[in-house]
């Protein structure tokens, strides 16, 4: 893509569009980690088939994981944090907190200070789950949250960005 048409969200300098895809703790067992939960699609073929669906519509994708909070924070405060010109930044952030959804309001503080759009993501329904699961800390600072359909959580996500940043999506 060479540029954002417009610049109402501030991105006409910007000429290859970034997303971070930030998984948390566990998914990095996908496929093998409770399969009636979180389906049997390996971890690696997921980020694989996200990679293809992003550059259909001329998005890269940062794949990063990690079963750390910090490092999840560290990893918000250098890709998705700062100026949006800068090369090294992502334009968005799709983020599957996994449990630390409801604990860490490290989390939600690194997510409050992006200077990106933030959707959380969740392949489980998880107002449906343990009580303890049916309130995120990190949806309130989010520009969105989706849950509860598998894989595709992450699809839709991805779309919600791309419409929101005008690309070419069918």
């Amino acid at each position: 893509m060479d540029s954002i048409a417009g610049d109402s969200l501030g991105w006409a300098s910007i000429t290859t569009m970034k997303f971070l895809l930030l998984h948390g703790p566990n998914v990095n067992l996908l496929g093998r980690r409770r399969p009636d939960i979180y389906g049997t699609v390996p971890y690696e073929q997921l980020n694989a088939v996200l990679t293809q669906y992003a550059s259909g519509f001329g998005v890269e994708l940062v794949i990063k994981q990690s079963n750390h909070e910090g490092e999840l924070v560290d990893l918000l405060h250098r890709f998705a944090t700062g100026e949006k010109a800068d090369p090294n930044k992502v334009q968005a952030v799709v983020f599957n907190p996994s449990s630390y959804a409801h604990t860490s309001t490290a989390l939600r503080d690194a997510v409050e200070t992006c200077t990106v759009p933030v959707i959380e993501v969740h392949m489980s329904n998880i107002s449906a789950r343990e009580e303890f699961r049916h309130e995120s800390l990190i949806a309130p600072v989010c520009m969105g949250q989706i849950a509860g359909f598998g894989v595709l959580s992450y699809f839709m996500a991805m779309y919600a960005l791309a419409k929101q940043f005008g690309l070419d999506v069918r």
